[in-house]
C-alpha cells in the first residue's frame, strides 16, 4: 500500500498524489483498480470522506474512473497525463527559479549544464 502521511499538506492531497506516485511507478497498473476510500481509511487511520476527497480529485483530473458496483479504476492514458502535469509543474516550481538564482549570480547557461551533469554523477 502507500507509504506514510506527513504534515507539509492537506492529507486528502497526500492520498490523490501516493495514487499517481504508484501509477507512476507501475504499481498500480493501467485498467487496475485503486484502494478504496474504505481500504484507505482504515489503512491510514482517516475520516472516509477525506480519503473520498483525494479519491474524488483524481477523478476530476480524468486520472481514475468509477465502475459501478466494483470499484475505482486507473483510465487509460493516465501515467502519461500524469507526467506531463508533473513535468509542467517542476518546470514552474524549480526550473524557473533555478534559472532566475543561476542569472542573478552570473551562472550561465553552459555553467549550469555542466553543475546539472556534475550533480547527477554523484
Amino acid at each position: 500500500m502507500l507509504s506514510n502521511l506527513g504534515e507539509d499538506k492537506s492529507i486528502y492531497l497526500q492520498i490523490s498524489e501516493m495514487i499517481e506516485d504508484e501509477i507512476l511507478r507501475d504499481i498500480i497498473k493501467e485498467e487496475e483498480q485503486v484502494p478504496s476510500t474504505t481500504e484507505l481509511s482504515k489503512f491510514y487511520k482517516i475520516n472516509p470522506a477525506t480519503a473520498g476527497k483525494g479519491i474524488n480529485l483524481l477523478v476530476d483530473k480524468g486520472i481514475i474512473y468509477k465502475k459501478r458496483g466494483i470499484g475505482m479504476f486507473v483510465q487509460a492514458g493516465a501515467k502519461e497525463q500524469i507526467m506531463e502535469a508533473r513535468k509542467a509543474s517542476f518546470k514552474e516550481t524549480y526550473l524557473k527559479k533555478i534559472i532566475s538564482e543561476a542569472k542573478l549570480i552570473g551562472i550561465t547557461k553552459e555553467d549550469l549544464k555542466k553543475l546539472i551533469d556534475e550533480t547527477s554523477e554523484v
